[in-house]
């Protein structure tokens, strides 16, 4: 009876944990299935989700680790992947050439098109070459195009398909982190209508990415109005936001995109503005290799430092578990180093 008894047991203890488990898969197979599947174009825009849909978004950045956003392609299998999320959120600005061709091929698809940028006050860009012309470092005049036609922006976004060497705007916004913030808010917008029933969550997450959001730009602030000086030279021009937030003065070996070199006439009034002002060092970037860089760190002296533009973060990024406000700091250190 009571060998009865014990099996008896064990059978039905069995039949209860074999339920359980399959009511858990269950639930997590319908949790995983209930994510939004989401496609960046720039790796701050996939942070910026991550940070704010929480558990309930997947996402994938397109421009691959390492990669120089400026001249990512990609396959026509990805374009199928993007296809088949469940939103698309880009800069809405010239940055990476694809991002008009996702955008066509999902015109007949149920997916949201996000654009981050919208309502946000881009600076003109500039010519980078005759930045060393105007030493005051005081701020640029800031044109304001974020209210603009999407339409339009998409047909500007045509005439640079694929390669893009040309702007009409300074698409690095996500370095300002003010700016960032508008871009964070737009981001839960649309998360917001994509998963309305998560509203209270993701407003949440947003407020608390806004808080750091704004402590990052009072560290920024702080180190650059205690700094001797007020310009640096870097091998990319992405900076021009730090020059309009913070009144620096960026000096570009090569222009908005790093492909954009200066003459050689242009080259040597780099190098004799560096010498003139007695700058230490020269910032490279994370994602670039630019020889003219190099020419004018040997001419110089000069050392080397590293700034990080974020278009997309490195495998040692990944590795070391960096993210956008590791990076930033990274970056504030050393501009402090190079400013004093």
């Amino acid at each position: 009876m009571i060998k009865k008894l014990s099996l008896f047991t064990f059978l039905t203890s069995l039949i209860v944990l074999t339920a359980c488990s399959s009511t858990n898969t269950e639930t997590n197979q319908e949790s995983t299935s209930d994510k939004l599947q989401i496609y960046t174009t720039i790796y701050p825009l996939q942070y910026f989700t991550e940070r704010i849909g929480g558990d309930y978004v997947s996402t994938e950045n397109l421009v691959p680790p390492g990669a120089d956003a400026h001249n990512v392609e990609i396959t026509t299998k990805k374009m199928v992947d993007v296809a088949e999320g469940d939103a698309f959120i880009y800069t809405g600005t010239e940055i990476v050439g694809f991002a008009d061709s996702i955008i066509k091929s999902l015109s007949k698809e149920d997916v949201a098109i996000v654009n981050s940028t919208m309502n946000v006050s881009f600076i003109a860009a500039k010519d980078a070459h005759h930045e060393h012309d105007d030493h005051s470092g005081e701020n640029q005049s800031e044109e304001k195009v974020g209210d603009h036609d999407e339409s339009n922006e998409h047909a500007d976004h045509e005439d640079h398909e694929g390669h893009a060497h040309t702007f009409d705007t300074d698409p690095h916004v996500w370095l300002d982190p003010l700016r960032s913030i508008v871009i964070a808010e737009n981001i839960k917008n649309a998360l917001v209508d994509m998963k309305p029933g998560q509203k209270q969550e993701f407003e949440e997450n947003f407020s608390i990415l806004k808080i750091e959001l704004e402590d990052l730009h009072k560290e920024f602030k702080n180190v650059v109005d205690q700094s001797k000086s007020k310009t640096f030279v870097v091998s990319h021009s992405a900076y021009g936001y730090w020059e309009d937030l913070y009144g620096l003065k960026q000096v570009g070996i090569s222009g908005l995109s790093p492909t954009n070199e200066p003459s050689q006439k242009q080259l040597s009034s780099i190098i004799d503005l560096v010498q003139e002002n007695e700058l230490k060092y020269v910032f490279f970037e994370q994602n670039l290799q630019n020889k003219v860089a190099e020419i004018v760190k040997n001419e110089t002296g000069t050392e080397a430092l590293t700034l990080h533009n974020l278009e997309a973060i490195t495998d040692e990024n990944i590795k070391n578990h960096e993210d956008y406000f590791d990076i930033m700091k990274k970056n504030i250190q050393a501009l402090k180093l190079a400013l004093n």
